[in-house]
């Protein structure tokens, strides 16, 4: 997203460094890994940080942040979801899936891929074109990343939206008030329940291990 604010800690640091070393032993061509978690939990400083440090390795690897992918417009999302009932409508059938889909099967390909990419600051939803020829691997992180298929490594952020109030407030996507609460407390039902399919936990003090 453009305009995000990134909060890169020496726990994703050290958290990413033990995901690399996971990665670099089981690396293949075109390798997909998928980061889920809550909201402010670090699915983008995550990201961020294995991409940039699998270049030290040779590795291009390119994030792709899902949360781009909402099939309702950001200006609109609110009343949306309002009117359908928070309970009947947030969760993965928010998102674009198809275009996901595509974008993914782009990556494989190796070809030049357009999809959408929300401005953080105008609310606005640009389209970002990207060149997947020289790309090596491809790290989709969002709320409901790993249920993307044929992901390679499923990495499950632990920590709940109670332990993330502090980062969303930072971060400021959206205001803090009963509406985002019980947005929030919903995304945590469906989060929750990617869990037993991941490959490898981080845990409340972002300590990395294998399911």
């Amino acid at each position: 997203m453009l305009g995000d604010v990134l909060l890169i800690g020496e726990k994703h640091q050290k958290a990413g460094e033990a995901i690399i070393e996971m990665i670099l032993n089981q690396h293949k061509p075109k390798m997909m890994v998928a980061i889920s978690g809550e909201s402010g939990s670090g699915k983008s400083e995550l990201a961020h940080v294995i991409a940039k440090g699998l270049r030290k390795h040779g590795i291009m690897a390119k994030p792709l942040h899902i949360d781009n992918y909402y099939r309702i417009h950001p200006l609109e999302r609110t009343e949306w979801r309002k009117n359908n009932g928070i309970q009947n409508v947030v969760g993965p059938g928010e998102y674009d899936w198809d275009t996901i889909l595509r974008n993914v099967q782009e990556f494989k390909n190796g070809a030049t891929s357009t999809g959408p990419c929300v401005d953080l600051v105008t609310e606005q939803i640009d389209q970002l074109t990207t060149d997947y020829s020289g790309i090596d691997m491809l790290i989709i992180d969002g709320l409901y990343a790993i249920k993307v298929p044929e992901v390679d490594l499923r990495v499950f952020i632990e920590l709940t939206y109670h332990e993330t109030k502090k980062a969303q407030v930072v971060r400021g996507k959206e205001p803090q008030n009963e509406y985002r609460m019980q947005v929030l407390e919903k995304e945590h039902q469906e989060v929750q329940l990617l869990k037993p399919t991941a490959h490898v936990f981080i845990g409340m003090d972002y300590e990395v291990r294998k399911a």
